[in-house]
């Protein structure tokens, strides 16, 4: 029995198999379909599509619910040129081409039509132009209160070289080529306090504001002739005077009162009277602030003047013998 049920199981699966239709093998290749690609962008093409049924298109992607289509309102002409006016190319400071390029912003402009402030350092009234080989000064900022030109190749001073510059405090000079500097240069300046012309080859000052406090012309070529008689004498608030390594004879007289520091080692000094820096008249006088004199260099012997020192609350550096 076991047998005969399993052949006639074994019939009736081999009678389904054998009624089963076939498949045929899928094919993916491109070619078995008849759209191109210009078919397909066309499929994707809503440019053509009516309004009403673009906005029904649109509506079948919404959430359900009952919402409108929002569309932005149409914008005045007006706010279409203030658009057209913020398309107009500005430079890198917010102004038009139309506009100066430089407004006082960089300085006034040097002969080579360059700003000085884009040509040296401008920080606040301070103007850095320290070793940017310059043969002449630039014309500074109205407002420059210090005003640097360190290691440059400047032979002149002139008189309009700081013109109307009625803040300006501190000239540094240093390291130049200066052989020349005009009478009138420094002599308007109302706020000159500080006038540093060290390593250059000025033979002569010129006259100088009696404003100054403080007065470095060291290493230059100032002889007999280089300072004017009583150069220093109205200069009430001068502290610090040096006249280092020039080839001066004598000691420019009469000294202020409040000055406190005179260098004038390695000149060719060889004489000094016992007035001066004491009152000889006036043995109770005193100099309290001169505390610094630098003789040293000189061919000039101190012990012949003792009575030069008398006032004095230090005694001058230099030779004794």
């Amino acid at each position: 029995m076991k047998m005969l049920a399993r052949l006639v199981l074994g019939l009736i699966i081999f009678d389904a198999v054998v009624t089963a239709p076939t498949l045929d093998p899928i094919n993916y290749d491109s070619e078995t379909y008849e759209a191109t690609l210009e078919d397909l962008d066309n499929l994707y093409n809503y440019e053509n599509i009516p309004i009403g049924q673009a906005e029904i298109e649109v509506a079948t992607v919404m959430p359900s619910g009952n919402r409108e289509l929002l569309t932005p309102p149409p914008q005045p002409e007006e706010a279409e040129e203030e658009e057209e006016e913020e398309s107009t190319p500005r430079l890198i400071d917010g102004s038009s081409p139309q506009e100066p390029e430089f407004t006082g912003v960089l300085g006034p402009h040097t002969n080579e039509d360059f700003p000085t402030c884009l040509l040296c350092t401008c920080i606040s009234s301070t103007v850095y132009c320290d070793d940017h080989e310059l043969d002449a000064i630039p014309p500074l900022p109205k407002n420059t209160a210090y005003f640097y030109s360190r290691f440059n190749r400047i032979k002149k001073i002139n008189k309009n070289d700081f013109a109307s510059l009625n803040d300006l405090r501190r000239i540094d000079l240093t390291s130049n080529l200066i052989s020349e500097i005009d009478e009138d240069a420094f002599r308007k300046l109302p706020q000159l306090r500080e006038l540093v012309l060290r390593d250059n080859k000025i033979r002569q000052l010129p006259e100088l504001p009696n404003t100054l406090t403080f007065i470095d012309i060291s290493n230059n070529r100032l002889g007999r002739k280089g300072i004017k008689q009583e150069a220093f004498k109205d200069m009430y608030d001068l502290h610090h005077l040096y006249l280092t390594d020039n080839n001066l004879d004598h000691i420019p007289l009469p000294l202020p009162e409040n000055l406190q520091a005179l260098h004038l080692q390695n000149n060719n000094i060889f004489e000094m009277h016992e007035d001066t820096f004491c009152n000889v008249k006036n043995l109770t006088y005193i100099r309290k602030a001169l505390e610094d004199i630098r003789l040293d260099g000189n061919p000039i012997n101190l012990s012949k003047t003792p009575q030069a020192y008398m006032c004095l609350p230090r005694l001058p550096i230099g030779s004794l013998v």
